[in-house]
């Protein structure tokens, strides 16, 4: 874990930025409270851990990238095609099922875990950074920060060629181990690419009328928000202002978690 320093921010993105899709604004300040994140993504190993002891099965159904095309298919996370180990960022998972483990973590260690909030995510990506991504404004720098959509992706993977991808290479077409790549100015990896990661929050189709304490914005939950794009996406989805909303049943590879502390 690392400790994310309280502080302010203004969440989301101007309308200059390329990229930028409406759910992104109005760009307004945030006050957030000192926390503590994972400095990785969840990995295999970490979740088969949890899996094992709680006797927790994560369905039998994702949806995976396979043959050129996305569908649902049987399988879990312990059964993806693409040859993950126990180091790479955990995949298939379902919101419902990363709050299984964040209850499952708290029980185990007396202290109090949970999905970060949407602006918590995005202050921690940000790292006091004021650019499309944490590394500045230029897409074509991510491989050595973030395992998104790239060249050795459009090699590799059946169906890529037509990809809109990073133009570098970072030698992963699916995801990277955790922690592999260049940290952000926080000291946390892969907060952006490799995999999309699960928040506490409903979704919203703006930020009109959020919270500005750092706190969960509560919903109908028919949607929980994703954040950080994953290995498939292209530089219009890899910026750290970037949101997604699915089901919170759902599961697809490229959706996995990371996790924060409460501090005292």
């Amino acid at each position: 874990m690392v400790v994310i320093p309280a502080g302010r921010f203004d969440m989301g993105s101007p309308d200059s930025e390329d990229g930028r899709a409406d759910d992104e604004g109005p760009v307004h300040p945030i006050k957030i409270a000192a926390f503590a994140m994972s400095r990785t993504e969840i990995t295999r190993g970490q979740f088969a851990a949890f899996a094992k002891n709680a006797k927790y099965r994560a369905g039998d159904e994702c949806w995976t990238l396979e043959e050129g095309k996305v569908e649902a298919r049987e399988g879990s996370w312990f059964e993806l095609t693409y040859g993950q180990d126990d180091n790479d960022p955990i995949g298939c998972l379902s919101w419902n099922d990363a709050q299984a483990y964040t209850k499952w973590l708290s029980r185990m260690t007396g202290k109090k875990y949970r999905l970060p909030t949407e602006a918590e995510w995005e202050y921690a990506a940000r790292g006091h950074t004021r650019t499309a991504r944490y590394w500045g404004d230029n897409p074509d720098a991510a491989c050595a920060y973030a395992n998104g959509a790239d060249q050795t992706a459009q090699e590799q993977i059946r169906g890529a060629s037509s990809w809109s991808v990073h133009e570098c290479t970072d030698g992963f077409a699916y995801t990277s181990p955790a922690g592999n790549l260049r940290a952000n100015p926080f000291g946390l990896h892969d907060m952006l690419g490799n995999v999309w990661e699960w928040t506490e929050d409903s979704y919203h189709d703006s930020y009109t009328g959020a919270p500005r304490d750092g706190s969960a914005w509560r919903g109908d939950g028919a949607k929980r928000v994703l954040r950080g794009g994953s290995w498939n996406n292209s530089p219009r989805n890899m910026r750290s202002a970037v949101r997604n909303g699915y089901k919170p049943e759902l599961r697809y590879s490229f959706f996995g978690f990371r996790i924060v502390r409460k501090l005292p």
